[in-house]
């Protein structure tokens, strides 16, 4: 069978190429936007690319087009798909009647986290034998690649609530039906498609009604936002998770930080101590996805202390947090945070660990972010930081003087990236830390930099 996806190199649906190319399909797909590591994995995978969306792509007609969810009417694809009656589908749906039907679904939900979580929580099954299939909306480095359909009933997949399709305006996670589900936290975001947060609330609700009465939501003790889910009626085994040992909350699933940057706790199930973490990576909200993973994996049969063994040589995630190059002792860091929350505690997790100047450059690309949204709360999310370069980028329709003005760091704007490359390359000295942040390609930011911190330093292998 031949299939035509239409945004192709999404996170979510590059996932699901693969996943198709797996149960061998002949897959093809057109994207605009076309970077690493998305693009490189599907050819990799020798699934054919087409850049922009030109009718032709349609001709001669494949059995079936998916359509992703940036697509809307007016896209020269869409309208030959539609004026020509070729049969379509969204992503989520297709997922749900070709790979997770009679599979034992494990989603992990929130607005932040999903991706490291997901693969915490697959890099867990996979180390104890379990073979899990999974989709996830990045590269889990203990895989090297974002989908596969596994050897196993167990499938992890990264629970996105943003919609399926022009044509399906629900959260893709409706169509998930797991039985096992971690909801991280949950705050606004998604402003071009949610007006307020009771919006995205009813949807998480929607996936609760999904879950089994013999399923189990993994949630933490304290977001209210989640609470008010909940409340609205819940009919599966409620766990609660929390980054403190013992005290007021007494959570299910505990976690007591041992490092001030949070790379080594201890883990509590139920007061009983299962062993302790002991990892490369950093932050409160990375032991908050730890314990949502052993928790989950718990559930499915895994032991805390196999769970807890296999985190100790997790790998992590590309884009997230990952360590692209050490340069003259100037670490360079690539990082897919794009709300203030996960800024914040990405740099906060850093500052923990680190003694060096902490240097930031954020590219406002999302969606959100784009309509001003997060304006008043972005100044204070870098305050771990020592330095902050925020671009503007073309499309950003409010300025970003404000965020500056209020920064309660050294601020400053760039609207010319080659220029702020060559600024960076020489005020940037040994045991400094840049950390870029974007959820998109950032015009090659990342290796461009590295380029040129190797050029100054032409002497370094």
């Amino acid at each position: 069978m031949h299939l035509h996806i239409l945004g192709i190199c999404g996170t979510f649906m590059g996932g699901l190429a693969i996943l198709a190319r797996e149960l061998g399909h002949e897959v093809t797909g057109s994207d605009a936007n076309v970077y690493p590591p998305m693009s490189t994995q599907l050819e990799a995978q020798g699934i054919g690319l087409m850049e922009g969306y030109d009718p032709s792509h349609l001709d001669p007609a494949p059995d079936l087009v998916i359509v992703g969810n940036a697509m809307s009417r007016g896209n020269p694809a869409v309208e030959y798909m539609l004026d020509r009656g070729l049969r379509y589908t969204s992503g989520p749906q297709w997922l749900c009647e070709q790979v997770l039907q009679d599979r034992w679904v494990l989603a992990c939900a929130g607005t932040h986290g999903k991706t490291t979580t997901s693969s915490m929580l697959a890099w867990v099954l996979e180390h104890n034998g379990y073979e899990p299939g999974f989709l996830i909306g990045g590269v889990p480095g203990d895989f090297g690649q974002s989908a596969r359909l596994g050897g196993s009933d167990f499938f992890v997949i990264e629970a996105d609530e943003y919609d399926s399709a022009f044509f399906d305006k629900r959260s893709k996670f409706v169509h998930y039906r797991p039985r096992t589900a971690i909801l991280n936290n949950l705050e606004f975001d998604h402003a071009d498609i949610f007006d307020d947060l009771a919006a995205i609330q009813r949807q998480f609700h929607h996936l609760i009604r999904t879950i089994p009465s013999g399923g189990r939501i993994l949630l933490p003790q304290d977001d209210a936002a989640l609470e008010e889910v909940v409340e609205m009626g819940c009919w599966s085994d409620v766990q609660s998770l929390a980054a403190v040992k013992s005290g007021a909350l007494a959570a299910d699933w505990q976690g007591n930080p041992l490092e001030p940057d949070f790379s080594h706790f201890e883990v509590y199930h139920r007061g009983e101590l299962q062993g302790e973490v002991k990892w490369a990576h950093t932050g409160a909200h990375n032991l908050h996805n730890a314990l949502g993973a052993i928790a989950a994996a718990h559930h499915v049969g895994v032991l805390p202390p196999f769970a807890i063994e296999a985190l100790n040589v997790f790998q992590g995630v590309k884009r997230r947090m990952e360590l692209l190059a050490t340069i003259a002792g100037i670490s360079v860091y690539d990082d897919f945070a794009h709300h203030p929350t996960a800024i914040a505690t990405t740099l906060e997790g850093l500052r923990g660990r680190v003694d060096g100047r902490i240097v930031v450059l954020i590219e406002p690309r999302s969606n959100t972010m784009r309509m001003g949204i997060y304006r008043e709360r972005l100044p204070v999310s870098v305050a771990a930081a020592d330095e902050v370069v925020w671009y503007q980028p073309p499309g950003l329709d409010w300025s970003l003087d404000s965020v500056i003005a209020d920064s309660p760091v050294p601020a400053r704007l760039s609207t010319n990236l080659e220029l702020t490359i060559k600024e960076l390359e020489t005020s940037l000295k040994a045991g400094d830390h840049l950390v870029i942040m974007s959820n998109g390609g950032f015009d090659g930011v990342h290796s461009r930099i590295v380029a040129a911190l190797r050029q100054r330093w032409s002497d370094l292998p």
